[in-house]
């Protein structure tokens, strides 16, 4: 069975649509997967099984990037074409069977809309696919344990906690007394000046803390943060990797939605800003509600 499956630029959105291939890989042993995605995100598939192609869709002026798509994949016969880009490809190639999202926002959390794609309630939790060497490269970076992954970064200055919060949740995590006693800290971050300006307070304010900021492919994140006893981090896509690794994971969030974009995992907590929903400024966000949600978490096998 040949399957196109045509995903997201952003991270996080491709992370919340690995569930949907791991379903497909489950339920069509064998299955050969041709992955589009934008190249940010193509870290998220490189190390699925299954994938006999992954193309990097680069935006281009007037639309000209699915032109060039659609030339890689108009002459293979699909038995399956997902397209949650909710492009007309799916309709400009051979295909038995078709696929696609539907534009623009909607109620619910984008899982959920995931999810009835392919009629599937509950949707499938996204997975993280990560190989040996990343493995070896996480253990040799964050030996032992247990760990604290900090991501103070996010893509817009309006989903950023102040670092100042971070510390000082962080810190009382790891103190003697703390839910994490004893815990070494890492900080995450992408690529990047913004995310390096971003992550240098906390940096700062720990300097043994080991920094990951910009450093690692994104399968090696991923098997950093399955070593996480717990992730703290802003709505962002490495805290949509977090959950996914199955890391506990903590997510903050104001200017944007939890009910929408909240982390997704087995051990996965959104902790929202006093306000309107996706109006609430980070600064609303006291530190004492995040250090219980935290404590509640790292307290329970079930998310908080």
């Amino acid at each position: 069975m040949r399957i196109l499956f045509v995903t997201a630029t952003r991270i996080g959105d491709a992370v919340l649509s690995t569930g949907l291939l791991d379903h497909l890989l489950r339920t069509h042993p064998g299955a050969r997967i041709t992955v589009a995605c934008g190249p940010a995100a193509a870290g998220i598939f490189a190390r699925m099984p299954g994938l006999e192609r992954l193309i990097v869709v680069t935006k281009q002026p007037l639309s000209r990037h699915w032109l060039g798509l659609w030339a890689r994949v108009a002459f293979t016969r699909w038995d399956l074409v997902v397209d949650l880009r909710a492009s007309a490809l799916a309709w400009m190639v051979p295909a038995r069977r078709r696929l696609t999202g539907k534009g623009g926002r909607r109620p619910g959390h984008r899982l959920a809309h995931l999810g009835m794609l392919m009629g599937l309630s509950p949707p499938p939790l996204p997975v993280a696919w990560t190989a040996p060497p990343d493995e070896a490269r996480a253990a040799a970076l964050l030996p032992g344990g247990p760990w604290l992954v900090v991501g103070p970064t996010a893509n817009w200055a309006g989903k950023v906690w102040p670092a100042d919060r971070f510390v000082q949740v962080a810190r009382a995590l790891v103190a003697p007394d703390g839910a994490l006693a004893g815990a070494r800290i890492a900080v995450l971050g992408g690529p990047g000046a913004e995310e390096r300006t971003m992550a240098a307070p906390v940096l700062a304010a720990f300097p043994d803390a080991v920094d990951l900021v910009g450093s690692l492919t994104l399968p090696e994140v991923a098997a950093v943060l399955r070593r996480a006893a717990l992730f703290l981090g802003n709505d962002s896509g490495l805290m949509h990797l977090a959950a996914a690794a199955g890391a506990p994971t903590i997510g903050l969030f104001g200017r944007s939605s939890a009910a929408e974009y909240g982390p997704s995992g087995p051990r996965a907590v959104a902790v929202e800003a006093d306000g309107p929903p996706m109006d609430a400024p980070m600064t609303d966000l006291p530190p004492s509600r995040v250090l219980a949600a935290a404590e509640r978490l790292l307290a329970s096998r079930v998310p908080a």
